[in-house]
């Protein structure tokens, strides 16, 4: 691979690899996991991946990357989020290959979309359903036998099962307290030997009777910095959006960038180009919060918060293990 490809702002040679390791590792000891929203980062060659791992014939070998490298991943991180099972109902044998990879990491699951979207966009990748109702939005028996038994074997490493509902309009719901009551039932419903999340797009959802249902099934708020949700630190501002005896937040995208723009700005992802303090800061803060009142905390970053989710992820350790979340 030529040197050209993948210039390095952080490098093996200059310790950034280790340090974050060792600072990742040691808050994962005072259970605060943090890690990546996903993994297969080709921009990361160098920063965290070993390119000498993924030449095949002299050449950098995508296809070798993207079917490996998790368990070069699982040597820097305690805990990965997995974006790709909302799109699919992984088989056993994909469940499988990925968890025996990387058997020390905390997964953090979205849970398929099959169950949390409503009605299909009219989306070239959704065809004929576009526009359609989805007759299996929140279908708890769907949830249990096609996603969660299969997970079952390797429920020590299945840190949350995330729900992800984007952004629903106002004719699904006549007002928040229903999608609240519909949730109420199908959370119900669920088996309860998993840890659940609910992330939700829409500001107004997140009313009275949306915490009161999440503190019923000891499910958690997902805190979650997305381009039309209020700041981390407004949500975390709320007395009751402690839910469970575990906090999760997912770090995806400066309030008012819309994602199509963040990826457009940061790829392919080789360093931070745009600070954001106020995330930096909120998740740090929600990480030591969680460890004063033992709760357990999942802190998932994604590359487009600020284009380089290690480097985010170090400023934030840094923080934490400092006591400066001011």
């Amino acid at each position: 691979m030529s040197s050209d490809l993948f210039p390095i702002m952080a490098t093996h040679s200059d310790g950034f690899r280790e340090r974050l390791r060792r600072a990742l590792h040691a808050l994962a000891a005072r259970h605060i996991y943090l890690g990546g929203s996903s993994w297969k980062y080709p921009g990361w060659v160098g920063q965290i991946y070993t390119e000498s791992r993924y030449v095949t014939r002299g050449k950098f070998s995508s296809k070798k990357f993207e079917s490996t490298c998790l368990e070069e991943y699982a040597e820097v991180f305690p805990a990965v989020g997995g974006d790709f099972s909302f799109y699919t109902f992984p088989t056993p044998e994909q469940w499988s290959r990925m968890f025996g990879a990387a058997q020390d990491l905390q997964f953090g699951l979205k849970a398929p979309e099959m169950i949390t979207v409503r009605k299909w966009p009219t989306h070239a990748r959704y065809g004929s359903r576009g526009g359609q109702e989805n007759d299996q939005f929140l279908d708890a028996g769907l949830m249990a036998d096609a996603f969660l038994a299969p997970l079952s074997p390797y429920l020590r490493q299945v840190g949350v099962v995330m729900l992800e509902f984007g952004t629903l309009p106002k004719s699904a719901y006549a007002a928040p307290e229903a999608f609240a009551d519909d949730l109420d039932h199908f959370l119900a419903a669920l088996p309860p030997a998993f840890r659940y999340a609910v992330e939700v797009r829409n500001p107004e959802y997140l009313c009275d009777a949306y915490f009161q249902c999440l503190r019923a099934h000891r499910v958690a708020h997902v805190f979650n910095a997305w381009t039309r949700m209020p700041l981390l630190g407004q949500q975390m501002a709320r007395d009751d959006a402690y839910t469970a005896d575990f906090v999760v937040a997912r770090a995806l995208l400066r309030r008012g960038r819309a994602y199509e723009q963040a990826v457009r700005s940061f790829e392919p992802y080789r360093q931070v180009q745009d600070p954001n303090p106020e995330a930096r800061r909120s998740l740090a803060e929600l990480g030591r919060k969680a460890e004063l009142e033992k709760r357990i905390a999942y802190l998932f970053v994604n590359n487009r918060l600020e284009g380089n989710a290690p480097e985010t992820m170090m400023a934030v350790a840094e923080m934490i293990l400092s006591g400066e979340t001011d």
